[in-house]
């Protein structure tokens, strides 16, 4: 007998809110609308998802080694001013540390969005959540008709651990997944993944529960005290003041004695990347750094983007491939007058503040008034460099048909929607590994694509 929809999208809830993932309120927690099915894509997507890994690691092998070299006045120094602008120059000194030269993060997650054309990167999320809800949604949408998209790799809780062996070179390590009160929202779903590896030795704790000894750090279990050899940091590097033992944390990574991932580099978090990535005076750096394969690839992905700079330019400068009506911009107050058609761009802060993580401060041009894209523009100028912000161009999102239960009717039904899909790589052994794919499907009104009571969220699989 096969199972009616209703009832499978009302079992994948139950079992949500039993693992304390979904909130059945809207105000009190997680919620979303739930599909029977996951996200279906074809083999060569797939496939497409596999190589783009790879890519990204790359990418940021590449982003860290010209930061590095702009330092050292080996390539243009503006390239490692920029990542540097806004930042607390201990922190910027901790991140270049010869310890720490070479450290990468350890879980790429991209944002790609689904269009008439392919797929678009529109950024690279540094410290990325949803990688345990992400876990959940596999292993509750499993069926013999389809494949879900990461468990030929072994998953998200199997990467993870593994990810963390590589880090730890070692066998057994314990790992301590540090959630900040920043990040309270996150908490539930690192709970759950935790539970999980909890026999391996992984525990997801608040930094109060992090003991500082001479040996390195410490938390409890049970009533014995664990030294963590690997911490997840699921806190954002702007809120390290208001983080307890935040510089007890530091200080043991600098003597050694854990190994932390993300690590704490501020330049290898900014969404000006991509500009810079664009700029034409940079292209020989990038293209002889990533090779032609990544770089022509990364290139018809990577949207056109541009640093919000206020300083002045010579009367014959123009802002490169910034162009209005087929001609050059020169001056950022060129773009105060657009019409809604024109505003078809995006402006976001590219890093080290709260507005830069979960969609917050991000306005779509021709989303909003024409006096609201005056006043977020001004105010991106203003910041620089304080808080740097960045102009990109919108890609517009597929329209794709996906059916969810309505909670109030009871009933199914169907929603014309954009897609975002967000596939997690962890890093082993300096080789990228596809642990899943989150697909958000919002509502097609909706020029913002993240998670929200309206969107349906689920992963992605292939038919067999």
């Amino acid at each position: 007998m096969i199972a009616q929809p209703e009832n499978i999208c009302t079992e994948i809830q139950t079992s949500l809110t039993r693992s304390g993932l979904f909130a059945d309120a809207e105000d009190s927690g997680n919620s979303w609308r739930i599909s029977p099915e996951p996200f279906f894509l074809s083999s060569e997507d797939v496939e497409f998802f596999h190589q783009l890994g790879p890519h990204l690691l790359k990418f940021y092998t590449a982003w860290n080694k010209l930061y590095l070299e702009s330092v050292k006045g080996l390539c243009p120094k503006w390239f490692a001013q920029y990542l540097d602008a806004g930042k607390p120059p201990e922190l910027v000194e901790f991140g270049r540390m010869k310890r720490f030269r070479q450290t990468l993060p350890s879980l790429l997650r991209p944002d790609v969005i689904v269009t008439e054309n392919g797929f678009a990167v529109t950024e690279l999320d540094s410290v990325p959540g949803g990688f345990g809800l992400t876990a959940e949604l596999m292993s509750l949408y499993k069926d013999p008709s389809w494949q879900i998209v990461g468990d030929t790799e072994g998953g998200i809780p199997t990467l993870f651990y593994k990810m963390a062996e590589s880090l730890a070179k070692e066998k057994n390590p314990c790992v301590a997944i540090v959630v900040s009160d920043e990040a309270q929202d996150y908490r539930s779903e690192m709970e759950w993944l935790a539970s999980l590896l909890n026999k391996k030795g992984v525990y997801t704790v608040h930094p109060r529960e992090v003991q500082f000894r001479e040996e390195g750090l410490f938390i409890l279990d049970a009533g014995q005290w664990l030294r963590v050899d690997v911490l997840y940091r699921f806190f954002e590097l702007f809120d390290l003041k208001n983080i307890p033992k935040s510089e007890l944390m530091m200080y043991a990574a600098k003597k050694g004695q854990v190994v932390t991932t993300p690590p704490y580099k501020t330049c290898l978090e900014e969404k000006l990347s991509f500009a810079l990535f664009h700029h034409p005076s940079l292209k020989p750096n990038w293209e002889k750094t990533l090779g032609s394969e990544t770089f022509d690839t990364l290139s018809h992905l990577i949207p056109e983007t541009w640093i919000l700079d206020s300083r002045s330019m010579p009367p014959y400068g123009v802002i490169p491939g910034l162009e209005l009506k087929g001609s050059p911009v020169q001056d950022w107050q060129e773009l105060m007058g657009l019409t809604q058609k024109e505003r078809e761009m995006v402006i976001k802060p590219s890093g080290f503040s709260p507005e830069s993580w979960g969609s917050r401060g991000v306005v779509v041009g021709h989303d909003v008034s024409g006096e609201v894209w005056q006043e977020t523009l001004t105010k991106g100028l203003q910041s620089f460099p304080d808080q740097t912000s960045i102009l990109q161009k919108f890609y517009k999102g597929k329209r794709v048909p996906v059916s969810y239960l309505d909670q109030n009717s009871g009933k199914m039904e169907t929603m014309q929607s954009r897609v975002r899909l967000t596939p997690y790589y962890f890093v082993v052994e300096n080789t990228t590994h596809l642990a899943g794919i989150l697909a958000t499907l919002c509502p097609q009104d909706k020029k913002k694509i993240h998670g929200m009571t309206d969107a349906v969220m689920m992963p992605c699989a292939i038919k067999k």
